[in-house]
Order: C-alpha cells, then structure tokens, then sequence
C-alpha cells in the first residue's frame, strides 16, 4: 500500500505569503527572483521543457488533491497522472508538501498581477486596498473548495507550510511588495510617519491574513460573507492608518510601532531558507 503523507509531512493552509519588513518586501522578493528561488528548495528551470514539467506536475497535484485530498495522494500517484517518473517528480518538488509551497508561488505572483492591473489609475488607499484584497478572493475562489483541508496545521510552528514560516518566504515577500505598491501608490503614503510607512506593508499583510481565515471557515454562496467583511473592514482600516499621521496620535502610533518591531515581525520568518544541496541519485521512489 501506498503512503499517504510523503515523509509525515503536515499540509498548512493555502494563503499567499508575506512578513519581510515592509516595503523591504520588494527588495527581497526581487532578490528571490535574481537567485532563481523556488519553494521546495529546488533552483528554478533553466529551460522551457523543464518550466512545463515543473508546472505540469504542479498542476496535477492540485488536480488530485481536490479530487482525493490531500493525505490520499502520494508523489507516486501524482507522477503517474502527470506522465513523469518518481524520481522526476521528486526532483522539481524535494517532498509533497513542497508542492503546496508551489501553490502558494504561483498563487503569490497570479495575485499581486491580477492586483496591480486592476488598481491601475486608483490613487484612493481605501478603494486600492479593496481592490487588492478582492483580487485574492477572486484568484482563490477555485481552491476554496479544500482550502481547509491545509489550514489544520496553520497554527503548528514547526509546520513549513505555515505562512509565518521562513521555507514561505518567497510567496509571503511577494505579498508584502504588493501592498507595499498599496500603499506607495496611493494618496496617502507621502501623508505618513516614515517609521509607520515602513511597516505598514507587513500589517496589511496580515489583514490579509484575518481574510483568509475567515474565508477558509466561509460556506456562503462565493463566500458572499468574506466579500462584505472586507468591503466594510477596508475603509475602517484606512481610516485608522490615515488618523495617524496627526499630531496628537503621533504618541500612540510610536508605542504601536514599538509593539509591532518587539513582537509581531520577529515571528515571522524573515528570510528564506538555503537550497540544499542537489539529489545523489535520480530521486526517491
């Protein structure tokens, strides 16, 4: 028989990543992409049969996973579907729950294109903001559906695929460089406390984050219950961040700002993870 969880491995939940120190963000995850980074710890294809592959068996897993679950699809199976040896399949993806850690690249970088094309020509933080955060809603919509069957173990901090981890750097570093574009493009940012500026991308990030859970746990009709929490959370949320840049909050925005640098970034991973070293043989079986 079959395994059914590729080295134990314990799924996380499927959210895009983030946490990278503002709009910092940017810089890492075109850093990311200057290294030839890819979730997994596998380098990125240098030619264009090896792109195919890699998203050919992507694309089958999350095929499969919807169709048998997570735990009842093995590499094995997964290869087979996708017209690739084992040991190919463990070559582009070191284990299966780095083939979520794929899913939450593409899903990353499907995101922040849908996003920033829609936002073209908003200059309003409230409506970008929106717009941005009902792009994933939209871009998610058709993993919904077992979504949760990976949220089980978010909360695990020893899990890889947790979005706070540091193997979820390079989608998470994505994330954070949109709402760093957010924000930079809007007409609020040259308004700002430098120092609050710096960090706001990170905690729009994690609003982002509140979203997702409560999308994971939504059962509306087109998750019709997550839609209105962010059409009415959205505007809250710039009016607080565009209060701050008064005078008479600038105490208040210091001590919040202290608490977020103390204990909120430093639990999440900050950097990525090195690529191991290449496999011996032709892979596992």
């Amino acid at each position: 028989m079959e395994e059914t969880n590729d080295r134990g491995a314990a799924p996380g939940p499927v959210v895009p990543g983030g946490g990278t120190g503002g709009a910092g963000g940017a810089g890492n995850a075109a850093a990311a992409v200057a290294a030839g980074e890819l979730p997994g710890g596998r380098a990125r294809p240098k030619t264009g049969k090896s792109e195919q592959t890699r998203a050919a068996i992507l694309g089958t897993a999350m095929r499969l996973f919807q169709e048998r679950g997570y735990d009842r699809t093995t590499m094995r199976a997964i290869a087979q579907e996708a017209g690739v040896s084992v040991g190919n399949a463990y070559y582009y993806f070191e284990s299966k729950e780095f083939l979520i850690q794929g899913f939450y690249d593409l899903m990353t970088q499907d995101h922040a294109r849908d996003a920033t094309a829609r936002m073209e020509g908003m200059r309003d933080f409230a409506e970008r903001l929106e717009t941005a955060l009902a792009s994933w809603l939209d871009c998610a919509a058709e993993y919904h559906g077992f979504a949760a069957q990976f949220f089980r173990t978010a909360a695990d901090p020893d899990s890889s695929l947790s979005p706070f981890s540091n193997e979820s750097h390079p989608a998470r570093a994505t994330a954070v460089a949109l709402f760093a574009d957010v924000l930079g493009g809007s007409d609020l940012a040259p308004k700002l406390d430098a120092e609050l500026a710096e960090l706001l991308p990170d905690l729009l990030w994690l609003h982002l984050m509140a979203v997702v859970l409560y999308w994971v746990f939504d059962r509306t009709e087109d998750t019709a219950r997550t839609r209105e929490f962010v059409r009415r959370s959205t505007p809250l949320v710039a009016r607080v961040i565009a209060v701050s840049r008064y005078r008479a909050f600038r105490p208040l925005v210091r001590d919040a700002t202290s608490l977020i640098q103390d204990f909120i970034l430093p639990a999440i991973g900050r950097t990525p993870l090195p690529a191991p070293p290449a496999p011996a043989g032709k892979g596992r079986r």
